[in-house]
């Protein structure tokens, strides 16, 4: 943490979205005498001043909303603390009162803070470059109006691995297995790992199935037969069309973010809480 009387904070959320001006308001008086603010409310305005004297950005709302605010602070490595005030919140992980419970532990540093992978995603068509970007979730490709199954072409370090005809493929992070991979059958990864999973949508075969691969991997996406509406997204937030013979190149990136993990559970925890995972059956009572 950087030597300050006050630890310093930036303060993100969209004020007209459900109760997140009330809960920033809630907060801000809470950390008076605690903390001080350098910014407050939306990321685009934030200087390069702002970032490099942050101890830690909170961010209030959901997932998106962290997403959104991580594509600014992974170049920075400000650690988040997500409050949840979103449907579910796998990345923002403490509600309003945990957070106030456990703010002189995290700002005293003893919190755990957790570094989480990122990718960069790189669009060409007919060989020129017209979108580039991070990837906090995931990078995927939907089939789109008229829904016909696509065809894509997928490689590994230049060397072709699999036709693919489906609804899509997703290509994510450890962080976002629990996202679009794992409603389309994907495997879940520790968040902490450095790997890339590769899920194919539906694929029009038994025999594809989804993969784990190094995170030191290149991937080519190659667009063969795809419909008028095909889109390839990036986290969900950024999308453009993904035309006959666009390629798509997604590797590591080499920054990364920060997450301040909540004491009160893990991953696995947050999993079976709001995913009911690993359940067990419910017999009837003898």
């Amino acid at each position: 943490m950087k030597k300050s009387k006050l630890p310093k904070l930036i303060i993100f959320g969209d004020p007209q979205k459900g109760k997140v001006s009330e809960a920033v308001d809630e907060f801000t008086e809470f950390i008076k005498g605690k903390a001080e603010i350098v910014a407050e409310y939306c990321v685009d305005n934030c200087t390069v001043e702002h970032f490099s004297v942050s101890d830690f950005a909170v961010v209030f709302g959901g997932d998106g909303s962290i997403i959104s605010a991580v594509r600014n602070l992974g170049y920075f490595k400000v650690p988040v603390i997500g409050v949840n005030l979103g449907k579910l919140g796998f990345l923002a992980e403490f509600s309003m009162n945990e957070l106030k419970n456990y703010f002189d532990h995290i700002v005293s540093g003893k919190a755990v803070i957790e570094k989480r992978m990122l990718l960069n995603c790189t669009i060409f068509h007919q060989g020129k470059k017209k979108l580039r970007s991070t990837a906090i979730n995931d990078v995927f490709v939907t089939s789109g109006p008229p829904f016909r199954m696509i065809e894509l072409q997928l490689k590994v370090d230049g060397q072709p691995i699999a036709g693919c005809v489906s609804d899509g493929m997703v290509i994510c992070t450890p962080t976002g297995s629990t996202a679009y991979n794992l409603s389309a059958g994907g495997p879940i990864v520790s968040a902490s790992m450095n790997a890339i999973v590769i899920t194919p949508i539906c694929p029009h075969s038994l025999a594809f199935r989804p993969i784990v691969i190094s995170d030191h991997r290149k991937i080519e996406i190659s667009a063969i037969n795809v419909n008028k509406g095909t889109t390839i997204s990036i986290d969900g937030q950024l999308s453009h069309k993904f035309q006959k013979g666009d390629i798509a190149h997604i590797e590591k990136s080499s920054k990364s973010f920060l997450v301040v993990n909540n004491p009160l559970r893990s991953q696995w925890d947050t999993l079976a809480e709001k995913l009911n995972w690993a359940e067990k059956f419910k017999y009837a009572k003898e």
